[in-house]
């Protein structure tokens, strides 16, 4: 009898232990949603975390106005990384917390076409108006970074004429036009998705000071129970090993 009870309560001590196990190794597993445009920078940055801390990321990406929509919808997340607007509108409907939320990486504007396309040199502003004259479509998105290239194309004084060329799209969107397209074919957008997207090619940045770049904020979630662990992936993202990633990577 008393070899069976041992036995039991060793059971019980193994399993007990083996639930405490699985609760630690669970309590720094953290949801991040983030803008679309940092995915390539922030992927990479958060493989270091993980090795780091071998804490758990998971990580979900759309461009911020959906990402607001989604938090607001009910979508549960413990970080999120959007543009400073977004994430005042977040903090104010109380779904993210109030305090401080760091700037943690800025987005630029580039050029780019197909790589079976030449390349051209957009280095100055004339170089830049030059090429873009010469394209047969001109693809860019309708949210922050298609509005910084539209405001680029009235400083340069052809958004007139390059109008009957010009697509707008989602986001998400840009790049199908120019991939099917048989022509000389232009997209705009954030540098780190041109840069990372198969069949595109980096032309460059919008020269001088056309350029305009896209800022992004971490903020934690109100309703987050990882709050320490969120806590400590944004200092995380502060850190000069994080910032030489995010630079890396294109988010500077």
């Amino acid at each position: 009898m008393n070899e069976s009870l041992g036995r039991i309560a060793l059971n019980l001590l193994l399993t007990s232990s083996l639930s405490m196990f699985a609760a630690t190794a669970q309590a720094g597993d953290i949801k991040v949603m983030s803008d679309s445009p940092l995915e390539p920078a922030l992927t990479r940055v958060v493989d270091l975390y993980r090795q780091q801390t071998h804490n758990q990321v998971s990580l979900v990406f759309d461009p911020s106005p959906v990402v607001k929509k989604r938090i607001e919808d009910g979508e549960a997340a413990d970080v999120v990384i959007v543009q400073p607007d977004f994430a005042e509108g977040l903090t104010k409907a109380g779904k993210a917390s109030a305090g401080d939320r760091p700037i943690i990486a800025h987005v630029g504007v580039g050029l780019g076409n197909r790589t079976d396309s030449p390349t051209y040199d957009i280095s100055t502003v004339e170089k830049l108006k030059s090429t873009l004259l010469g394209a047969n479509l001109i693809v860019f998105n309708r949210v922050k970074s298609g509005q910084a290239f539209e405001s680029a194309l009235e400083r340069l004084g052809i958004a007139e004429t390059l109008k009957p060329r010009i697509v707008r799209t989602t986001p998400n969107g840009i790049f199908e036009p120019v991939l099917k397209g048989k022509g000389n074919d232009m997209v705009a957008g954030t540098i780190p998705l041109i840069a990372t997207t198969p069949g595109i090619k980096l032309l460059g940045p919008l020269p001088g000071d056309l350029q305009s770049t896209l800022t992004y904020t971490a903020v934690i979630m109100a309703t987050t129970t990882q709050r320490d662990t969120a806590e400590g992936f944004i200092q995380f993202l502060t850190s000069q090993q994080a910032r030489e990633a995010f630079a890396a990577n294109g988010a500077k």
